[in-house]
């Protein structure tokens, strides 16, 4: 059968039920959730409460038709209007619960990303070099022995070799202990004149101290052609020395390295102390800087060249150390931290 057409007094009444209903259920939702649910119950297009109601409508006769129209939807705008003041209330109780920004404390600071001092340092030294006719060399960081070692004139007996100083791999390859490999391979792929930098980072088996790390950068320089003395390369380190540290003083000092003869050690004024003392330079008022000589030529041999006819010289330096001494940091293991403020406050 079909269903029965209400007349306009039980539409009405049916509607005013439901709006009776309606009201309570709207004000006892605590949550969003829960008020969402309510107006799907009641105002929902497919399920809702008053969704039948709006068929009726059109199904009634035409005299009681515009009152039962008008009347659904002015029940439907209620019940709208008090879901929408209900949620207000909500949102409004939700936010009046939050923690209470307190607009007198200091905004926090935006960490930046910066240069490492190091590599500042590094591209520092490479330019004053470049300026010097010098270009960059690279060379790989897990070396064999006979590169890291005997072509640069390592007896086999030689500490460096031993494993408290060395870090081996598997198959006898070794962690370079120097960039000073890259001088024979450099040798053995171009013919003189050569002048390259070459900076790399380089491993050895010690302990972190004011000076010391077990992994660091170098940096090493070598020149050979016809002719190179030991003055030239005085006066290249020192051109350095003086473009780098300004007024800085500096000296050379005998010293022994099997790849170099005659050897010297150059070392600069601490910039820390002013040559007073600290700690970072032992208390003697300089640090070392790097380690030079005239190349071996058992080196130029071992590459391939006429060490009768070609002459050269080679330094190596640790730029970490020229790092501390301009920026005035007293431990090397300050660098290596990782400590953002330290670094951000040093990096471009």
């Amino acid at each position: 059968m079909p269903e029965s057409i209400p007349s306009l007094s039980q539409f009405l009444d049916e509607l005013s039920a439901i709006e009776r209903e309606a009201a309570p259920e709207i004000a006892a939702a605590r949550s969003a959730d829960a008020l969402e649910a309510v107006r799907v119950r009641y105002v929902g297009r497919k399920s809702g409460r008053l969704s039948p109601l709006s068929g009726m409508v059109a199904r009634m006769s035409a005299t009681d038709r515009p009152a039962a129209g008008q009347a659904f939807n002015a029940a439907h705008t209620r019940v709208q209007e008090q879901l929408a003041a209900h949620a207000a209330r909500i949102q409004a109780a939700a936010t009046s619960s939050a923690p209470a920004v307190d607009l007198t404390m200091p905004g926090r600071a935006v960490w930046r990303g910066a240069r490492h001092p190091v590599t500042i340092v590094i591209d520092e030294i490479a330019d004053i070099f470049r300026e010097l006719g010098f270009t960059i060399a690279l060379g790989p960081e897990a070396e064999s022995e006979w590169y890291n070692f005997t072509a640069l004139n390592f007896p086999p007996d030689h500490p460096a070799l031993d494993m408290h100083d060395t870090l081996y791999l598997d198959g006898g390859a070794l962690l370079r202990t120097h960039t000073s490999p890259v001088q024979i391979r450099t040798l053995q792929r171009y013919p003189p004149p050569v002048r390259v930098l070459v900076p790399g980072n380089v491993y050895r088996r010690d302990v972190f101290d004011a000076s010391h790390a077990p992994m660091f950068a170098q940096i090493e320089g070598l020149a050979v052609d016809e002719g190179v003395s030991f003055v030239d390369l005085k006066a290249t380190l020192t051109h350095f020395a003086r473009r780098f540290f300004g007024s800085a003083t500096t000296r050379f000092r005998p010293s022994f390295f099997p790849f170099t003869e005659p050897s010297a050690e150059m070392d600069v004024e601490c910039q820390i102390c002013r040559g007073s003392g600290c700690a970072t330079c032992k208390m003697v008022g300089w640090v070392e800087i790097l380690g030079c000589g005239m190349v071996h030529p058992s080196v130029l041999e071992s590459a391939g060249l006429d060490a009768e006819r070609y002459t050269g010289w080679a330094f190596g330096m640790g730029p970490g150390r020229v790092a501390q001494q301009r920026y005035n940091i007293p431990i090397l293991r300050e660098l290596y931290d990782g400590d953002v403020r330290v670094l951000g406050a040093l990096g471009q």
